[in-house]
């Protein structure tokens, strides 16, 4: 077995504007991580607003799954946030595509996020953390336009809750595989 990183993993959620689908993905994410220090999880936008706060229909979806997204503030993805990160989780195929143009090697770390959900479904259960990510090296699964999470900015309450909804199936699938234990 491959030597695991002395730190945690770290995963960073990418969409547009960094208001609705990753700001959702990361606080569900830090929700469903808990107290686990394994997993460190962030977001940013690929043409990001800065300090802007949760979408108030992707917060209110956030609030009723108990969470509460006081305290987050928009960014702006930079190259040096991918070359940090462990795995980056994208809501769409354009935003993968947007990283891979400036960062063709980070190909194995940038995934959207039903193609990673897709490509570790294939793969032991007993596999976690940084051994997962390895093994994934090896069945990488193409990215689908099915694996895109649709964007809901000023489409109202049902098209968040739709994208909430597809968002947290994954993130129950993919976080427990990421977590120490």
């Amino acid at each position: 077995m491959a030597e695991t990183p002395d730190r945690p993993l770290s995963l960073l959620f990418v969409c547009t504007a960094n208001i609705c689908r990753s700001a959702f993905a990361e606080q569900l994410a830090r929700h469903l991580v808990a107290d686990d220090p394994s997993v460190q999880v962030m977001s940013a936008g690929t043409h990001g607003w800065v300090d802007q706060p949760v979408n108030p229909p992707l917060a209110n979806e956030l609030s009723t799954r108990g969470i509460v997204a006081d305290g987050f503030a928009s960014r702006t993805l930079t190259m040096q946030m991918v070359d940090e990160a462990d795995l980056v989780l994208t809501a769409a195929m354009s935003h993968r595509q947007f990283i891979l143009d400036d960062r063709p090697e980070a190909v194995w770390r940038v995934y959207t996020i039903g193609q990673f959900a897709r490509t570790i479904a294939d793969l032991p259960d007993d596999l976690r953390g940084f051994d997962l990510l390895r093994a994934c090296r090896k069945t990488h699964k193409p990215a689908t336009r099915e694996d895109d999470v649709v964007d809901p900015y000023e489409r109202g309450p049902e098209a968040a809750a739709t994208a909430a909804a597809h968002i947290e199936r994954l993130l129950n699938e993919i976080i427990p595989r990421l977590t120490s234990g």
